[in-house]
């Protein structure tokens, strides 16, 4: 069986490393040894290069104890570590193995074949786990597969059943007697969650392996919280569950993908009217945290059951369901939370529960506040100082008609990624989406650039524009652009807060609706 090529000893007790390397000389055949004193040295020798095995003691002049071995399996997760100690401390040991060390010698018991048959057993069983884990991967990778060709290849023949269910109920087909009414409403209703769990199975695989999106965009969450409400207030008056709100007024713009948040609040307001008994209470709010002036904190309480001190720690996790939900409340296959939390995740944020049996649950999460500042900084300063000329370049997207043909959101989402291609990540800024009240939809783009460069932006734009079909179709595009004028710099800023200064330029200019008025250059998109 093959020995390890090459071993770094991590030992500070010159004797003891003396002895181990001359056991390790004896082995056969012998293997080369990279001795070094202090965790640190370990760290960076592990950086540099990977070794075959580590050898560990556990106490060092910069370390001690477990956190040595903690840092060591961090640094090279892959590598089997052994432990070397001067003490036979069996808790100690258990601990180690715990944490994925692959075994714990004491110094006084080794012999050049006692050392040998543990090396190489540490590294047979680490080669094993790997062999595991690729294992689980494949099978994981498979049965995603799996679930999304299924989920796919179900939704057509859902969809003709629900069509052709709703045609009969409408009385299209025929008359039908109020029995055949009624087992078609349950037939209907069935259909309805298939196609629910079919789409949280998409989604879930989609997260599992990182192939969810999100996109975004400056947002009032106010304003979402009251269409999550809207949407759920007919299932809360079913059960006569007071619905109701607590928005602070002082919240900022929040930077979020309003499609998928939406998806939350509803996630979490569902569930917590399915587990609520009738004439209780869902309270939606949100506010600021003085700790955490960065964030946006939202929450949604229940007056209901709770859920069980068991069952808390798991109820994130994927095809999880209570052992004892409500009657008629389990239509779901255990994967709305789980979706919920991924997408926060996604943004930035934390999704957590608290609950205490009898008494009603809160899921709460947040996201990050809006900050152009944070997003201007690394694009409009080189070496810690200001770039030193700014543009706003604005595309102004139009539907041809007042009702816009075809997916006029999907068009617009098509020409946000294009705009994104014709820029410099490094220089430039394509700004996120505001929410806008009708159809027309505009890009803005801070360019670190000047007045005479910008028409080259402005063509390279133009010409990917072109090769948008659906834009050429349906709507018509109008860039223009404007130096960034007006920012009030002083020497005695640091660069933080001139960055803000541009950032709150860019802001007012935007909010103005000064688009094109002082541009010389402006161009258009023919449909």
């Amino acid at each position: 069986m093959e020995t390890p090529a090459n071993v770094l000893l991590i030992e500070d007790n010159p004797g003891d490393a003396d002895l181990v390397r001359l056991r390790l000389i004896e082995s056969d055949p012998p293997v080369t040894v990279n001795c070094v004193r202090r965790l640190s040295e370990a760290l960076k020798s592990l950086a540099a290069s990977t070794p075959s095995l580590v050898l560990l003691d556990l106490n060092l002049p910069d370390s001690r104890g477990a956190e040595t071995f903690r840092r060591v399996l961090e640094k090279a997760p892959n590598v089997p570590v052994v432990i070397l100690s001067g003490q036979d401390d069996e808790s100690m040991a258990m601990k180690a193995v715990h944490h994925g060390v692959q075994d714990y010698l004491i110094k006084s018991d080794i012999t050049s074949k006692h050392l040998e048959r543990a090396l190489r057993y540490a590294i047979e069983r680490q080669a094993l786990l790997r062999a595991l884990d690729m294992t689980r991967k494949q099978q994981l990778e498979f049965k995603n597969q799996f679930l999304s060709h299924v989920s796919h290849e179900l939704r057509t023949p859902l969809t003709c059943i629900h069509q052709y269910v709703s045609l009969v109920l409408d009385g299209l087909a025929g008359p039908i007697t109020a029995e055949q009414t009624g087992h078609l409403h349950t037939v209907l209703k069935s259909v309805t969650q298939l196609h629910a769990m079919i789409r949280d199975l998409l989604e879930a695989t989609r997260a599992e392996t990182g192939k969810m999106r999100i996109e975004p965009r400056c947002i009032a969450i106010g304003e979402l919280i009251g269409q999550a409400l809207s949407m759920m207030k007919p299932a809360a008056s079913q059960k006569q569950i007071a619905l109701e709100s607590a928005i602070d007024s002082s919240i900022p713009l929040v930077y979020a993908d309003p499609d998928r948040i939406l998806e939350v609040l509803i996630n979490l307001i569902d569930n917590a009217i399915k587990f609520t008994p009738e004439n209780g209470s869902v309270l939606v709010k949100a506010c600021m945290v003085e700790t955490d002036p960065s964030a946006v904190y939202l929450s949604v309480t229940d007056s209901g059951r709770g859920i069980s001190s068991q069952a808390l720690p798991r109820i994130f996790e994927r095809l999880f369901q209570d052992g004892e939900p409500f009657a008629g409340s389990r239509a779901g296959l255990g994967l709305g939370l789980y979706i919920a939390k991924e997408i926060v995740t996604l943004h930035g944020g934390r999704m957590w529960a608290a609950s205490e049996p009898g008494h009603g649950s809160t899921f709460s999460f947040h996201l990050p506040v809006y900050s152009l500042a944070r997003l201007l900084g690394p694009v409009i300063t080189e070496k810690g100082r200001l770039r030193p000329s700014f543009v706003l370049v604005h595309a102004v997207l139009k539907p041809l008609t007042p009702l816009p043909l075809g997916n006029w959101k999907e068009t617009c989402q098509r020409a946000l990624e294009l705009m994104r291609n014709c820029v410099y990540v490094d220089k430039d800024l394509v700004l996120p989406p505001m929410a806008s009240a009708g159809f027309t939809d505009t890009i803005h783009v801070v360019a670190s650039t000047d007045m005479l460069r910008v028409p080259i932006m402005l063509n390279r734009i133009e010409e990917q524009m072109k090769t948008l079909k659906q834009l050429q179709t349906s709507g018509t595009l109008k860039l223009s652009a404007e130096a960034l004028e007006g920012v009030v710099i002083s020497p005695a800023q640091t660069i933080e807060q001139q960055v803000q200064a541009v950032a709150r330029r860019v802001e007012e200019t935007i909010l103005a609706g000064v688009v094109g008025q002082r541009s010389p250059i402006a161009s258009s998109l023919p449909s």
